[in-house]
């Protein structure tokens, strides 16, 4: 694997290679091994180890990238030049800032995410957890399918201003279908410590919920109150996040668009980014080498920050919008220059306001409502208004009585997420989630009232 000392080594390489003298390259250095199974039976174990080195160039108002995995003298002399050649015939970018200094990779320390165990894991050990999840299918009589994964990684920003910012990882996935005739059960589960993935229970909760799904029946669509589990409420709440990136609302593509500082949320709803939160994961820096700092985005309802990257918050401080979007502050969210995206929070904590109730306490709380284990195939209907559509999967049972009783065919749904999350009833405790459509996010379980649904399927 990648070391800083070796990144520092091949980017002296790269700058005598260079005619120009700001250059700035991004490692990424991956050891990812994955065991795939379905039928009750492992089908697949891959393995893959690559180390990419992505050489941006500066000059004249200009920039772009080239990238290699070659690490030797042609390769790395060659990138060079391909990302000099396309620099020259670019126009000159007026906004364009000097590469990041040294200071700006400097921030909070944040948690290691590197654990020895997990780096330790072998096939064989992924095989017998394997094993051990056929087991419970099985003796439900269930037939499995899913994946353990885990990996080992390396990210680092060098640049010619004298930045080197480094961080290295590791990861521990686990993903589990149970399947009956006319049902199903999934879990899924992501940590850098391994320690914090148990198949067993994993499996067992997925064939709980399969066994519980059974003989599913069909009720009516319409309006009504859910229970939907962390995954669930990841897999929506995703969609909206790309939208609290500076130059989304700079664009006017955002659906904060005239709408930060007002209250657009329930008051029970607050969310931060923080890439210091214990139960988060990813480098603490950006695609500049920019460290990333905490930045409240929502606070009991109102939208009340955006993240920038370098050159957004410049913009931004130019522009007509300036007064109009909160704190204007360089907070290390930007993507690698250079994009047309601009910066997006990645690291979401919802902040539970007290009070906070385990899915079962919801459950004996709801005299009728519907509980969703997970949503799959969503689409953004309403950009402005974010609606979104998708569907129920893998766990849908009605509540009745505050007791589940039965399990339901799957819904389509229409919901908008500014009106459900001003419908939210009462939270769980924020935890480590991992969904479908989303990346991984602390979020809670959430019931919500008047939840819509267009239409029930066959299955």
């Amino acid at each position: 694997m990648l070391d800083q000392s070796k990144a520092e080594k091949i980017f002296e390489r790269v700058k005598k290679y260079s005619s120009v003298p700001n250059v700035e390259i991004l490692f990424a250095s991956t050891d990812f091994s994955l065991t795939r199974f379905a039928n009750n039976t492992i089908h697949q174990n891959v393995a893959e180890v690559n180390e990419v080195a992505s050489i941006r160039v500066a000059f004249d108002g200009k920039t772009a990238r080239a990238t290699t995995n070659r690490f030797d003298d042609e390769g790395l002399k060659r990138a060079v030049q391909s990302a000099e050649s396309i620099a020259r015939v670019q126009e000159p970018d007026q906004d364009l800032l000097p590469m990041a200094t040294a200071d700006a990779s400097k921030g909070p320390d944040a948690p290691s995410r590197w654990f020895d165990q997990t780096s330790a894991i072998t096939p064989s050990h992924r095989a017998d957890e394997v094993g051990k999840i056929v087991a419970i299918a099985k003796k439900n009589k269930l037939v499995t399918a899913g994946i353990y994964s885990s990996s080992q990684s390396v990210e680092a920003v060098v640049n010619s201003n004298g930045l080197s910012a480094f961080h290295r990882q590791t990861s521990a996935e686990v993903s589990i279908t149970m399947l009956a005739d006319k049902s199903s059960g999934w879990q899924k589960a992501n940590s850098p410590d391994v320690r914090n993935v148990d198949p067993v229970r994993l499996a067992e909760i997925a064939a709980q919920k399969a066994r519980d799904s059974a003989q599913p029946q069909e009720i009516p669509p319409g309006k009504y109150t859910v229970i939907l589990e962390p995954a669930a409420v990841l897999d929506l709440v995703g969609f909206m996040f790309g939208d609290f990136g500076g130059l989304t609302v700079l664009d006017q593509r955002s659906f904060l668009n005239n709408r930060i500082g007002t209250k657009l949320f329930g008051e029970n709803v607050t969310i931060m980014d923080d890439v210091t939160h214990p139960l988060q994961s990813n480098a603490p820096f950006d695609g500049e080498g920019i460290a990333r700092s905490r930045v409240n985005l929502v606070e009991k309802g109102v939208v009340r920050n955006l993240v920038y990257a370098r050159g957004t918050a410049e913009k931004m401080r130019k522009s007509e919008y300036k007064d109009k979007v909160g704190e204007i502050r360089v907070t290390g969210h930007g993507f690698p220059l250079p994009n047309e995206m601009g910066e997006a929070p990645t690291n979401i904590v919802f902040v539970t306001p007290g009070g906070e109730q385990t899915v079962d306490q919801m459950i004996a709380g709801t005299e009728r409502g519907i509980l969703i284990t997970r949503l799959w195939y969503i689409r953004e209907v309403d950009p402005y208004e974010k609606i979104l559509t998708g569907m129920t999967r893998d766990g849908t049972f009605l509540v009745e009585g505050g007791k589940v009783k039965q399990g339901l065919l799957n819904f389509r749904f229409n919901q908008s997420l500014i009106e459900m999350l001003n419908n939210v009833e009462t939270m769980g405790k924020a935890v480590r989630s991992s969904g479908e459509e989303a990346f991984d996010m602390v979020v809670p379980a959430m019931k919500i009232r008047g939840f819509n649904f267009t239409e029930v399927t066959k299955f």
